[in-house]
């Protein structure tokens, strides 16, 4: 990390130093505000992303453990597709409502206990699914409130570890770290589809869920006696100069969102966590139109490029169950996101490069974006036809490969915009992408059982992320409003 970083906005970093922040009081004077956030060293800053990078993957595990025994259990217990959209789509459900909660406890406390907490309990649950499963004739019921709960326990994780790159880290390196953890994340699907193609074959659905969670839970105990035990990390809020100010500044934000359109009082959710972060606003409604732009254009993009992500994550297993019966599970459920990891490791290093060589930020985040779900989609489209095993797993892989450089452009955006509240905000848009994962995913299910085909659905998925892209190269923008 830089020793020292000066960013355009007018603050300068100083590695293990306080940030100073200037604040503009009403009478035109100028103040200085210490932000109790502190970078982390090298050293520090290594471990951490090597237990997040850890903490990413198996929570990947985790999440697609059901996906890749979807197809056992669907024949274990006579679910059709519908009944599995319903089970798959259950996780969202849960996944939307703790995504706002775990991004606001993250920036007021800190977000290591965050992750801890999340993880220690997802390990659980991930553990004890087979018990539930079995536990009743009502398999269908529980299996569906087992992954709403799994998804409320994992909600909190990204949005946390949002929380700490914003706070921890220098700018350039951002879009490199969320890469790191991205590449976390499809290792861990890799590690699943490979590790599920082996106990499927060798044992039974059962032992995944076991398994999973025993690495999940040590991995918990590491992390707490490794990184998190005996320290202080709860962030001091910063003081006030002029709290009548603070609070008349509140009241006419808040007025600009009982107004028509919808999307205002949609954003309200998000400005009021803001405002929290907040101090002072000189022009509270030129800030305000501001951040309705800026972070409209970001949480759509992110909300269809989530959505698309699910919905794949969800249904290429069975895709390739029951399009190539004949083929390995092991290859289609490992070499996609073998693909993924470097691809995801060169899109940081990529975004890195091109800033730290003058390219304005904005300009990098839509450049990788347009990689993420543009080009992406045309290989979507390329597995609505007739293809052969060959082609598809082709395809596929280009897809989820490309996909990965939404960690460098609007997944990091937030940062961009609002690193002092990055955590609040990224709940907010990842409970947009949630919802409407939780639809794609419980409609493809109604889509395939009706139409017995795939064309739809992979058509639904292009046009998705092609309307959110489009959105983002027009709108996106990537200079900070919070301040």
């Amino acid at each position: 990390m830089a020793d020292k970083h000066t960013s355009g906005d007018g603050r300068e970093d100083f590695n293990g130093s306080p940030l100073v922040v200037k604040v503009y009081a009403a009478n035109g004077l100028t103040t200085k505000r210490t932000e109790d956030q502190k970078l982390w060293p090298r050293p520090l800053a290594r471990k951490w992303i090597l237990m997040l990078f850890i903490g990413s993957c198996l929570l990947y595990c985790s999440r697609m453990a059901m996906p890749i025994c979807a197809v056992s259990m669907a024949t274990s217990f006579h679910w059709s597709k519908i009944d599995s959209g319903l089970v798959l789509g259950g996780f969202f459900w849960g996944y939307c409502f703790t995504q706002i909660l775990g991004g606001h406890v993250s920036d007021k406390v800190g977000g290591e206990r965050v992750l801890f907490i999340s993880t220690v309990s997802w390990a659980l649950i991930t553990a004890g699914t087979p018990l539930l499963a079995h536990l009743s004739s009502h398999t269908f019921a529980l299996m569906t409130m087992a992954r709403v709960l799994m998804g409320v326990l994992q909600g909190v994780f990204f949005p946390s570890l949002t929380s700490l790159c914003s706070q921890r880290m220098v700018e350039e390196e951002r879009g490199f770290v969320m890469s790191i953890m991205s590449s976390g994340s499809n290792l861990g699907i890799l590690l699943a589809g490979g590790l599920g193609s082996l106990m499927l074959d060798r044992y039974s659905w059962e032992s995944m869920f076991y398994s999973i969670g025993f690495l999940s839970g040590l991995w918990a105990l590491i992390f707490w006696l490794w990184l998190i035990k005996g320290l202080e990390v709860a962030p001091k809020r910063m003081e006030t100069s002029n709290d009548t100010q603070w609070s008349l500044s509140r009241t006419r934000w808040l007025s600009l969102f009982k107004e028509p359109p919808v999307w205002y009082s949609l954003h309200s959710l998000v400005l009021h966590s803001i405002q929290d972060c907040l101090h002072f606003q000189p022009n509270p409604i030129s800030t305000s139109v501001c951040v309705i732009f800026f972070l409209r254009a970001m949480m759509f993009t992110h909300m269809c490029a989530a959505s698309t992500a699910y919905t794949l994550l969800s249904w290429l297993p069975t895709f390739f169950k029951e399009s190539f019966p004949d083929a390995m599970e092991s290859v289609y459920n490992i070499i996609p996101w073998l693909v993924a990891i470097p691809s995801a490791v060169a899109g940081g290093y990529i975004s890195s490069v091109l800033i730290n060589q003058g390219y304005s930020v904005g300009s990098v985040r839509k450049i990788m974006q347009f990689f993420s779900m543009g080009v992406s989609s045309v290989f979507i489209m390329l597995l609505s036809g007739a293809v052969t095993f060959n082609s598809a797993l082709i395809f596929v892989s280009a897809t989820i490969g490309l996909s990965t450089f939404s960690s460098s452009g609007v997944s990091v955006n937030v940062q961009d915009l609002c690193p002092s509240c990055a955590g609040s905000v990224y709940g907010f848009m990842n409970t947009l992408g949630a919802f409407m994962g939780l639809v794609l995913v419980s409609l493809s299910g109604y889509l395939i059982e009706v139409t017995l085909s795939w064309t739809t659905v992979f058509s639904l998925l292009a046009l998705m992320n092609v309307t959110g892209l489009g959105i983002f190269l027009i709108f996106g923008e990537a200079r900070r409003v919070d301040l």
